[in-house]
This record gives structure tokens, C-alpha cells and sequence, in this order.
């Protein structure tokens, strides 16, 4: 006798229709990831800011957009990574922990900053800049800078005394609260993390350099465009920028 073949029992139409849905949330999750990530490698991120050096202009706990595809230019308050031992002079962001930093790296949440810090930049390759005038300003290249606009109100523009050529490759730094800011100044007797010359650590390489802070996003109270002051488009085009940073911790010339 033959046997009649048992047919086979259909998969409910809802249980296939529910995997197709699963395997489409999470292919568009992976895909809305992966592009996160390529935005925050290649085009820009979030960064919280860690400390008061940067003050009025940056407050602590405040969400700042930083973008990379423009060249970083003097005036512009810039983020980087630290060249070496200037984290110990200031405080940085805590630490998340292994979830908390997947979801940085992605781009889910702002950078706590760690590893981070954020000034204003002060001197670009082959830029003299000194401290003070006569009348205590900060020169760049012979012109004074009109830093009313950016500094702490009571900071003077510098406590110290100076005169640097910037080397080619690097960039001088400076917080807007200059009297809480472990900037380019503080190391201008320190060697680089990997030894050379007195004065290597104050001046950070471009390469360190992440972007350029654009917008105050966070609290929205204090949602603003970072632009660059007028002071800085009348000073005059510097130098030929020198392999070896030139330090003196003197005045220039009244």
C-alpha cells in the first residue's frame, strides 16, 4: 500500500512577518551606527567641557559641536588631544565607562573629554607672540589683540612674561580664563613627552589637533556660534616658521 506523503505544516504568516521585521530594525540600527561613526571619524563631534579654563566663553557641563573639515585658523577655540603631561596642570573629563564609551565612539553621546582639552587658538607656524605692551596687551606678530571680548572679566591677558616664535607643524594655545588655564604658557620650560629641547611641550602639533568648536548647543539657554573675534583679522601674516620653537621669558620691547 503506498503511504500518502505528510504535508508539511506552513510557519504561521505572523511569526515570518515579525522576523522580517526584527531583521530590518536591526539592519537599520547596524546602518544608522555605522554612519554615526563615520560622521563623528570624519566630519565632527560633541564635546563636554571638563574645566574652567575657558571660561566666560565656555562653562563647565557645557555641549559644544566640534567640526573637522576646515582648517583650524588664529582666534578659533579648538579642541586636541593631549601632547603630553598637560593634564596634569588641568582637570579633565571623567571617564565613562565600557558601554558609556561604545556610545561616544559611535557617536550616540557627546565626548566626556577625556584625554581632551579646549583653548583658544593664540599663534599659528611662524607666528611671534608675545607678552605684553605697554599697556599689557598681548602681541602676535607686533599687533596687539583686543581680548575684551573673550577674557575672564579681572584676568589679565598674561601673569607671565614672554616671547615665542611658533615652529612649523604647531600651534600656541591659550584659555580665555587665563588665570585657571593650563595652556601653551605653563609649558614653556617643558620638555615633550618624548624629551628634546626646553619649551617642545608648549607648542601642540597640528596633528593633535581634532577641530574647531562652532556652536554652544547645551544648556539651551546658552545655544551660541563660536566665531572668531575681529581682533584677530588685523594681524599681519607671519614669518617663515622655524623647525625649532624660539622661547624667551622676557618682555619684548615697550
Amino acid at each position: 500500500m503506498t503511504e500518502t506523503p505528510t504535508a508539511t505544516k506552513a510557519k504561521p504568516a505572523h511569526r515570518s512577518g515579525l522576523a522580517a521585521a526584527a531583521r530590518e530594525f536591526v539592519l537599520i540600527v547596524v546602518g544608522a551606527l555605522i554612519v554615526s561613526s563615520i560622521l563623528r571619524a570624519f566630519v565632527g563631534q560633541m564635546f563636554i567641557i571638563p574645566s574652567e579654563s575657558m571660561q566666560n566663553t565656555l562653562l563647565v557641563g557645557d555641549r559644544v559641536v566640534v567640526e573637522k573639515l576646515t582648517d583650524v585658523e588664529r582666534g578659533d577655540v579648538v579642541v586636541f588631544e593631549d601632547p603630553g603631561g598637560w593634564l596634569g596642570t588641568e582637570e579633565s573629563g571623567q571617564k565613562r565607562g565600557s558601554v558609556g564609551r561604545f556610545f561616544e565612539v559611535v557617536g550616540l553621546l557627546p565626548d566626556s573629554s577625556h584625554g581632551h582639552l579646549i583653548k583658544r587658538l593664540i599663534g599659528m607656524p611662524g607666528d611671534k607672540v608675545a607678552c605684553c605692551d605697554s599697556k599689557g596687551r598681548l602681541l602676535v606678530n607686533g599687533q596687539p589683540l583686543e581680548e575684551s571680548q573673550y577674557l575672564y572679566p579681572g584676568d589679565a591677558p598674561s601673569a607671565m612674561e614672554f616671547q615665542v616664535t611658533v615652529p612649523a607643524g604647531r600651534v600656541f594655545v591659550m584659555g580665555d580664563h587665563r588665570s585657571e588655564s593650563g595652556d601653551s604658557r605653563v609649558h614653556l620650560s617643558d620638555t615633550g613627552p618624548d624629551g628634546g629641547a626646553p619649551g617642545d611641550a608648549a607648542f601642540v602639533p597640528m596633528d593633535k589637533v581634532t577641530g574647531r568648536a562652532i556652536l554652544v548647543v547645551w544648556p539651551a539657554n546658552r545655544f551660541d556660534k563660536l566665531d572668531v573675534p575681529e581682533t584677530f583679522k588685523a594681524i599681519p601674516a607671519p614669518g617663515p616658521a622655524p623647525d625649532k620653537p624660539s622661547i624667551s621669558l622676557t618682555p619684548p620691547p615697550k
